[in-house]
């Protein structure tokens, strides 16, 4: 069974959503199956942030898919990390890495791969992806 005393934040009430960005948000949990070289891949259809030349929102599909060593990352947390970046004034390309090194470094996995399907901007789509290994 799942330890979950650390976690603040999943079955907590009276959330707060959070407008800026906060990598210390993040919470993880330990992971039961260490030896198992399994993948956790996560969807997050509705991530925006804003351009810091213009101020005008950018919106992605945000996938993040890893292969866990001893601890996950906790969904409710993540969700809270990732709207904290809609006031956040960034590159695409920026978000993405910046996601990949928070999530590689709370969590150590064996791998981690981060990638953002953006909608087009000016008739171009831009869907960075970075992946991170020990």
């Amino acid at each position: 069974m799942s330890d979950t005393k650390d976690l603040t934040l999943l079955g907590s009430a009276g959330t707060e959503y959070g407008n800026t960005y906060n990598p210390a948000i993040l919470e993880t949990f330990e992971n039961q199956f260490p030896s198992n070289k399994y993948e956790v891949e996560m969807e997050c259809p509705e991530f925006t942030h804003i351009c810091p030349k213009t101020g005008q929102p950018d919106f992605a599909n945000i996938t993040i898919r890893y292969c866990p060593d001893k601890r996950l990352v906790e969904s409710k947390a993540l969700n809270l990390y990732l709207f904290g970046f809609r006031q956040h004034g960034s590159f695409h390309e920026d978000c993405i890495n910046t996601i990949a090194h928070d999530l590689f470094n709370l969590m150590q996995p064996h791998w981690i791969e981060v990638r953002g399907d953006f909608m087009p901007r000016g008739g171009i789509s831009i869907n960075p992806t970075v992946r991170l290994e020990k």
